[in-house]
């Protein structure tokens, strides 16, 4: 790194990102792939397991969650009514290409 970007905290683009730890979906959760957005925090996830569930964000993680069309999350399914869930998780591109590589997502990647 060149003495110009140390003195400002800028990071080495040359370097590739390093994925130490993922997040994997645990006992109810499904990985997914949003497919539409349709407003108010709502959006369309194909999920893994084959079906398409209406997802919302939790008020805790509005702010905090920037999803668009294409991203990788975690939902879980609502107890009381399959075709709806809440979105937990999204993954960066690092990490999408951890699972990839892992075989988490041959089922959404047959479909696009």
């Amino acid at each position: 790194m060149d003495k110009k970007n140390s003195r400002r905290g800028g990071r080495d683009n040359t370097e590739e990102q390093q994925v130490t730890r993922v997040k994997l979906p645990r006992e109810d959760e499904v990985l997914g792939i949003i497919e539409q957005r349709v407003g108010g925090g709502r959006m369309f996830v194909k999920c893994v397991d084959g079906k398409t569930r209406n997802c919302r964000v939790p008020g805790r993680l509005r702010r905090a969650l920037w999803l668009r069309e294409g991203n990788i999350v975690i939902v879980k399914p609502w107890e009381f009514d399959n075709e709806k869930a809440d979105v937990l998780f999204k993954y960066n591109p690092s990490q999408v290409a951890f699972l990839k590589n892992k075989g988490y997502l041959v089922k959404l990647e047959e479909e696009f």
